[in-house]
């Protein structure tokens, strides 16, 4: 198995910094939390939130859409069922 051994410091100094800023917003915390209890560390379930970050801003820019907690991090009832959000 290879691992990547090159990342783009500023970036990920950037990315730690927004989600730190963001982990007070319960949806964020229970994503997190999840991520924990499914046996990522600390830095697999930082990362993971920061690239779900990045996805949802690349998604707001080509869309022009403004940014929605409650769709980027949706609920669990939610994701099992699309009708009831």
């Amino acid at each position: 198995m290879h691992h990547r051994k090159v990342k783009n410091q500023r970036l990920a100094a950037a990315g730690y910094v927004w989600i730190f800023g963001a982990l007070p917003s319960p949806q964020v915390k229970r994503h997190y939390d999840r991520r924990r209890a499914a046996g990522d560390k600390h830095t697999a379930a930082m990362r993971n939130l920061f690239n779900r970050f990045l996805g949802c801003l690349y998604h707001c820019l080509q869309t022009g859409q403004t940014f929605d907690i409650d769709k980027a991090f949706p609920t669990h009832a939610a994701q099992l069922d699309p009708l009831a959000a």
